[in-house]
Order: structure tokens, then sequence, then C-alpha cells
């Protein structure tokens, strides 16, 4: 029967409790994800000998929101540093032919069946399936699915002691021949450190490495020989008093995680749709790189990080120039308050919403602490004690005052400066394309778009409207081509045909993937009901038979768009003169423009998704 130190409970509760605070004083946006860690691991941490496997928590996020460094700063809070392993599996691992997982533990001394915590970080990196779905030829830590299995790891402490023993013996018999000859012996006759490691790991035993090395070798090999008639020693390591955490970046999973160089998309975007996904996604992703038996080793407690919203970004923002402050005052004596014009710049040039945080922090060393350098020396030497910073936006250039004094120096944020140069002609395209797609939005949808940009932070001019999530209909993918579509034909429209830009490409694209699916796979098209997406070779069909009904739909909806557009000509030009200035237009901007030309539009937040009203159909059917 397990014996309960009640007192050590309620010592060690507190202490996660304890944890928990300092963990959401120094991470941003992540609380909910810091309860639901800790509260998983608060069996483990409060009573391991109850537990019969391993606990397995897993961490889905895209880069930078903070997954490695929350195991990391939790460990070094509860004081288990000795009792850790960090952990990066790869099946390119270069450090020997057969890596596994138990090595790797050997290494660390966490082979001993006590509560340890194993992290396996950077778990995209692994997989057993190649992108077709084909089975990995796997030779390193194969030993992983056992662990997640049972909490077992197998080990060859017979052939490690008989190998031990044998090398041991050797090199005795040869130091004693070479004595015999009267040449100098290079090596050592009893326990080197070394060899007293292996040994005290092999054996398993409680004693500290300098007792190991005094053992005589008479004393060495009765341990020995005592643990090979043990049959403990044989037995798998037991890690049912481990935490094993997985972390990984789930691009499968994370659709946007590739638009890393995405500076000018809302990051509240971004936040929802990442919070729509779920642990079925989770699991999906895994799919894809995993056999399904693996997957299931996985277990179903899955953490997932959302992308970090707008006021996060602010609020750690804010954080580090309190830090800078903070450091100004220790280190110079110097009160620093910063306007909030420069909390802006940092945000504008340094929230990219797919890269996490690592941008803010490089943005603020750049933007504010490069500048601040500069102005403490000169307030330093007026013996000055308050310095306040701005930036001046229309002058591009930070401002200084102290002791009555005011310094200058030119500034343009990185990004602004990318933005500025987009060229004027190249904005006025793009700004009646992305109206084009705003404006079909708005009359199909009956809503405004999350976000109109024709403006970005890119070395090549470019645009966007980011709609919503839309449910898949017929009628929604007839709407979603029109939509795809408006962007070229508002070209057509207010520039001529002669002067329409390339820039339809990608919508082209889109929108024939739509229509094509509409015919092939979907059966929308009454004349074709059979499926002319089947890859399987005795399923094939041919797929021409359906090119020119798919023509024929896009042809018509091309018509159908253009005249729409000619008709609301007076919205689609209002709406491109505005976005052409701005460079930038908020839902709200685009439905005060809709409304001023009869259209009305409904506001609807980032996450919304525009779906029929399926409950009450069914009810009133």
């Amino acid at each position: 029967m397990v014996q309960i130190d009640k007192a050590n409970i309620r010592r060690r509760k507190a202490r996660l409790e304890a944890c928990a605070a300092y963990l959401k004083a120094e991470f941003i946006g992540i609380d909910a994800i810091i309860d639901s860690l800790l509260d998983y691991i608060q069996v483990w941490y409060l009573l391991p000998e109850l537990l019969t496997r391993p606990v397995i928590v897993n961490l889905w996020g895209m880069t930078g929101v903070g997954k490695t460094d929350l195991v990391r700063k939790t460990v070094r809070f509860l004081d288990l540093q000795e009792r850790f392993a960090e952990i990066e599996l790869s099946n390119s691992d270069q450090s020997s032919w057969v890596a596994t997982v138990a090595k790797k533990l050997n290494d660390h001394a966490l082979q001993d069946e006590k509560p340890a915590i194993i992290l396996f970080d950077e778990i995209q990196r692994f997989n057993t399936l190649d992108r077709e779905g084909k089975p990995v030829p796997q030779t390193k830590f194969t030993d992983f699915w056992e662990l997640l299995s049972d909490g077992r790891l197998s080990k060859k402490s017979k052939d490690d002691l008989d190998s031990f023993l044998f090398n041991y013996l050797s090199n005795k018999r040869k130091n004693e021949a070479a004595r015999a000859r009267g040449e100098e012996v290079t090596t050592p006759d009893g326990l080197s450190s070394w060899d007293a490691m292996l040994l005290k790991k092999s054996l398993g035993l409680d004693i500290s490495l300098e007792d190991m090395v005094a053992l005589t070798e008479d004393q060495m090999i009765e341990l020995i020989m005592q643990a090979k008639q043990q049959k403990k020693i044989y037995e798998p390591v037991n890690h049912a008093k481990t935490l094993i955490i997985i972390s990984g970046n789930l691009d499968e999973a994370f659709a946007m995680a590739h638009e890393t160089s995405e500076a000018d998309v809302d990051a509240d975007i971004y936040h929802a749709f990442t919070e729509k996904i779920t642990a079925v996604d989770i699991k999906n992703a895994l799919t894809r790189k995993f056999r399904p038996e693996q997957v299931a080793r996985f277990g179903n407690i899955h953490l997932i990080y959302r992308s970090l919203r707008r006021r996060d970004f602010e609020a750690l923002i804010q954080k580090e120039i309190d830090r800078v402050g903070r450091q100004m005052r220790e280190k110079a004596g110097i009160e620093l308050t910063v306007g909030p014009a420069v909390n802006r710049l940092i945000y504008r040039n340094g929230v990219f919403p797919v890269q996490g945080v690592r941008p803010v922090f490089s943005s603020v060393v750049d933007i504010l602490e490069a500048n601040v350098s500069k102005f403490m020396f000169a307030a330093l030497m007026d013996g000055a004690d308050r310095l306040h910073v701005d930036y001046d936006t229309a002058g591009e250039r930070v401002v200084a005052t102290y002791g009555g004094r005011t310094l200058h120096v030119p500034y343009v944020g990185r990004m602004d400066a990318i933005r500025r140069d987009n060229e004027a002609d190249a904005v006025a395209n793009i700004s009646v394309h992305e109206a084009g797609h705003a404006v079909l939005y708005m009359l199909v949808m009956g809503m405004a778009p999350l976000q109109l940009k024709s403006k970005l932070a890119n070395s090549y001019a470019g645009g966007f409207a980011f709609p919503h999530h839309v449910y898949a209909t017929k009628q929604g993918i007839l709407d979603k081509i029109k939509v795809y579509l408006a962007g070229g034909i508002a070209e057509d429209v207010v520039f001529g045909e002669g002067r329409a830009s390339v820039g339809r490409r990608h919508d082209r694209d889109q929108a024939t993937r739509l229509a094509v699916d509409f015919v092939r796979k979907y059966g929308f098209d009454e004349t074709f009901q059979a499926v002319y997406n089947i890859d399987e070779k005795p399923y094939e069909m041919d797929s021409s038979v359906t090119d020119q009904p798919v023509e024929r739909l896009i042809s018509g909806l091309v018509a159908v768009v253009r005249a729409t557009l000619e008709e609301h000509r007076p919205l689609l030009l209002d709406l491109s003169r505005e976005l052409n200035e701005r460079g930038t237009l908020e839902p709200a901007q685009m439905k005060a423009t809709a409304g001023r030309h009869g259209v009305e539009v409904s506001l609807r937040k980032e996450g919304y998704m525009a779906i029929a009203g399926y409950a009450k159909l069914l009810a009133d059917a």
C-alpha cells in the first residue's frame, strides 16, 4: 500500500500554483495552455507512485508561440533539471548508426524507473511515412513507439555486463603481459571514471561515482555476478513514472503556417482560424506522417496553441518596452517613458503573426533599444534623470525629450519602407483588383470581407481581400468562383481589357479548381454524376469528357460577374479610390461605402462561418 505524505502533497500543490502564476507572467496569450498543462501533470507531480503508465501530453502550434520554452521554464521552476531530458527525434540523426531513445535516456541517467520528464521536441522532423504515404525504412528511434505504448524500454544488461567483464579482464591480462616484458603500461588496471559510470548505469546502483571507482576487483566482479543472477536487470525499464511531453509544428494542421513573410494580415484573423483547429485535425495531420497504430500511441491529450491575437502582440510589445525602461532605470538611473506611436511603429514593423514572438523581440532591439542608447548617453552627459521617447510618424523620426532639450533621429521602419516604396501606379492597379473581389464578396455573401489591402510589406506590390470561412455548398462554390474572377474583371471594367494585368493568374487557378470539383467530384452538374478524380487505375475515368462543361461553367460566371460589376461601377470606383488612398480598409469602412451606394452588408467577426440555417430548414420541412 502506498504511503501518502499529505504535507508533502500540500507543499507540491502550492508549488504548482506558484508555477502557474510565474508562467502566466512570463508568457503572453497562452494562459489556457498553461492551466491545461499543469492540470495534466498534477497527478504525476503530486503522486507519481500511483501511475501505472506514463502521462503523455502533446503540444502543437506554429513556430514562436512558446512550446519548448514553456516546458523548460516549468522544469526550472519546479527544480527538476536533473530529472529532465530534451530529445529531438529525426530519421537523419547522425549521432550513431542506430539511435535509440533508450540510449538517449541512458546518457541522461534516466533509465532508473524514477519520476522524470522527457520532452520530445520538433517531432515534425520525425516520420514513418513519406509524402506519398508509403512506409519509410526505420532504423532509428524505433523504441519510441515502445515507450509510448506501455512505458517500457527494453535493455541489454546481460550483453552489456558480459562485454564489460570481457573488456576489463582482457585489459588486465594485456597489462600483466606488458609488465612481464618490461614494457610501460598506458592503461590503468582498475575502473576508470568512464567505466565506473557505465557499470553503475548497467547495474542500476544507487551509490556515488567515487565509491564505484574505489571498488576492488573482487567487489566489482561480485556485484556483476550478483546482478547477472537477478532477473530484474534483464527486464524492460518501466517508465510508468515518466511525464512524456511531445511538441511540434504541424504544418499539415496549421494551413497558414507557410505564410511566414505575411506582415499585413490582421493577427486576429489568423487567431480565429487557428481556434477552429481541433484534436481531430491534429490526428488527421499526424496520419500523414505516421501509421495509424502509431498515431494512436500519441494519446488524446492534445494542447493546441492558437496564433497570438492583436492584443497579445500589443501586450508583448508593452512588456518589452517596460523591460527596456526597467533596465535603464537600474543601470543608468534614468526614468524612461515611451509614447504610444513607438508601440504602433514596433507593431507595424515587427509583427509577423505566423512567426510568433521572435520577430517582435528583434524589432524592439532595432527600433527602441538601438535609438534609446543614443539618447541615454546624451541625457547622462547633461545630468538628466528623465527621458521621453516618441515617434513622429509624419516626419519619420524618433524624438527624444529630456531636461528641456529635444533630439531627433531619422528613422523609417523596415516594413514601412517596403510599403512606402510600392509604386503608385501598381498600387492603383491592385486597389481596383482587390476592390473588385470585395464588391462581389459583399454582393453575394451579404457581409464585408475581414480585411482589404493594396499596400503590403513586400518587395513586390500586392494586396488581398481576406474572406470568412464559407461552408461548402453548391451555391457557395459558385459564389466563391465569382469572387475569385471579380478581381481581374474589375480591371477590365475600370481600365479597359487591354490594360488588365496578369495579377488574375492565381485567382483563375483557384476558380478553375473549384469548377473542376463542382463537376468532376461533387456531381453538382446533373449531366455528370460519376467521379472523374479517382486516381486508382481500375477506377480512372477520362476527365476530358468534362472539360467543356467546366469551360462553359466558368465562361458563364465570367459574364455574370462582368455584368454585376458594370451595374455597380460607382461602388467599385469609390471603393477602389478609398483603398488606393489608404492602402487598407477595415470592414466598417467597406460597409459604410457600400451603404452610400444602396448595398447593405453585415459585419461578421473573425471565426464566423457563413452557413445556411439548416436546423430551421429541417424543422420547417
